[in-house]
């Protein structure tokens, strides 16, 4: 095996993806503390010092980017079955609450191996917590996509408008004895402000590796008041933002119902768009949406397997790369996702694009995907020298075993990454040339010991939110219906795999 702690490494015998050209030349790399310095074809000279890595027999690409996850929820995996967003919202006091600090760095430990084990070096991490993600446990989070050598954004979801209150009409269309039993009383802006500012302002870890993000978790549940402020701290301290926007229909009907115009709209009008600013989903933005998002340089993490979990319809992915967005792609949390495997999302990008028209033309290609999944994730991050295998860049690496089932034969390199790799071939991984993964392993963690872990903390929060489990399920069958109702309303965009209507 190399050397974990080696600081100059020659990694010769490979072959490295060249997406744009559907070619794997065989090229060496020379990676100098954590930075690719030289590459060229085999042979290519080395210092003295460099360990020699023998990567014949491998496939070398950039380290994939998750652009757009939810860390705490990796307890609760393939809990639930036929539930859209809304419902989801409405059972977040049965799976969400009595979190402590070690549930959260355990939840957050359980998704970074499996990402990293899946050739994914990078997320972006919407983390939450009642009523919010304390201080001391974002810097605890933090710590943990540290230890486990992962790159990361730690957003934390921040809101002061609770879900039923958000959505115009839900409320009082919920029975009147199970309105009594819900807290729907506004949250102290101001507090949650400056719990964000003091985050930011002492943010304990390397910026290059773990930075701290702001997440005002959906347009409808935030106050104009709350908006302005994550849009100010964003810009005093640089940190990047990322919301929920559109990803419902319930979500873009409440916002005209509400304001008079959409989520980006209303967004844009407070100042949260810019090249730091992030929309997860973005299933119901029209054409007015994104190219108010192209013109301020922001991104949409696209995530199509939760998209079509949750039914939230299939975004406009090549709508959105032909009007200039930054197109990144997701997993979602483990509660919508089930897993953290990016071949999975990029291969589903690629279905989810192919089924909204005959027309093959516009549909993406395996290269648009990757370079979404790694580039476009880069730069949704603000990890920009990271998504590519070139000179400059951080060597984030992912080694594909070529000897396993999915690359017999070897065709063409990455329409097989995009659609036929699902992780299983996937032997090492290093990030920042440091080794993370090595014969499929994740190094310092003992698996056995972390299901273990993960067991008990389950049955422990299974225990405590029982309470919070049952007022869900009686609020669901009307929650659901209202929002069935809502989704049935007129609207200018169609974005269901069924007619119009349903």
């Amino acid at each position: 095996m190399p050397d974990p702690t080696a600081s100059t490494l020659l990694i010769q015998g490979g072959r490295v993806l060249d997406a744009a050209t559907r070619s794997a030349p065989f090229t060496d790399l020379l990676v100098e503390h954590g930075v690719i310095t030289r590459m060229g074809p085999p042979g290519l000279p080395a210092p003295p010092t460099a360990e020699v890595v023998d990567a014949s027999g491998h496939l070398l690409h950039a380290g994939l980017v998750n652009g757009h996850t939810h860390g705490g929820t990796n307890f609760v995996k393939g809990t639930h079955d036929r539930w859209s967003l809304e419902l989801l919202l409405n059972g977040a006091p049965g799976w969400s609450a009595n979190f402590s600090m070690a549930h959260k760095m355990l939840a957050t430990r359980i998704g970074a191996v499996e990402m990293l084990q899946k050739g994914c070096t990078t997320c972006y991490d919407l983390s939450f917590g009642f009523p919010l993600v304390t201080v001391d446990e974002l810097f605890a989070i933090g710590q943990t996509y540290v230890d486990a050598g992962m790159r990361a954004v730690v957003a934390p979801m921040l809101q002061d408008i609770s879900f039923y209150s958000a959505i115009p009409g839900l409320y009082d269309a919920l029975p009147a004895d199970l309105r009594e039993r819900l807290n729907t009383a506004p949250g102290d802006t101001a507090w949650i402000l400056s719990q964000m500012e003091e985050a930011l302002s002492n943010w304990p870890h390397d910026k290059t590796q773990v930075r701290l993000g702001i997440a005002p978790t959906i347009p409808l549940h935030c106050s104009d008041e709350l908006t302005r402020g994550c849009a100010r701290l964003a810009t005093k301290y640089g940190a990047p933002m990322q919301s929920h926007v559109a990803e419902s229909k319930v979500q873009a009907v409440a916002a005209l119902q509400r304001w008079g115009h959409s989520l980006t709209a209303h967004f844009e009008s407070l100042g949260m768009l810019g090249p730091e600013f992030t929309v997860a989903h973005g299933v119901w933005l029209d054409d007015d949406d994104l190219r108010r998002l192209a013109a301020h340089g922001a991104s949409v993490a696209h995530n199509p397997g939760s998209n079509m979990r949750l039914g939230a319809g299939i975004a406009p992915a090549r709508r959105m790369l032909e009007l200039g967005v930054n197109l990144a792609i997701g997993t979602d949390g483990a509660l919508c996702a089930d897993n953290q495997n990016m071949y999975e999302a990029m291969r589903y990008a690629s279905m989810a694009s192919n089924v909204r028209t005959p027309d093959f033309n516009t549909w993406l290609t395996a290269p648009e995907v990757y370079t979404a999944a790694t580039a476009g994730g880069a730069r949704a991050t603000g990890f920009e020298r990271t998504g590519r295998i070139a000179v400059g860049q951080q060597a984030d690496l992912v080694f594909i075993d070529l000897n396993t089932i999915n690359w017999i034969p070897m065709n063409d390199p990455v329409n097989q990454l995009v659609l036929a790799e699902e992780g299983t071939s996937v032997r090492h991984v290093m990030v920042g040339g440091r080794w993370v993964v090595q014969g499929g392993a994740h190094l310092g963690t003992d698996l056995k010991q972390l299901a273990t872990d993960a067991a008990q903390a389950a049955a422990h929060l299974t225990h405590a939110n029982a309470e919070g489990r049952y007022l869900a399920d009686a609020l669901e069958a009307a929650v659901g219906s209202f929002c069935i109702g809502l989704c049935r309303s007129p609207f200018h965009l169609h974005r269901y795999g069924g007619p119009p209507g349903l």
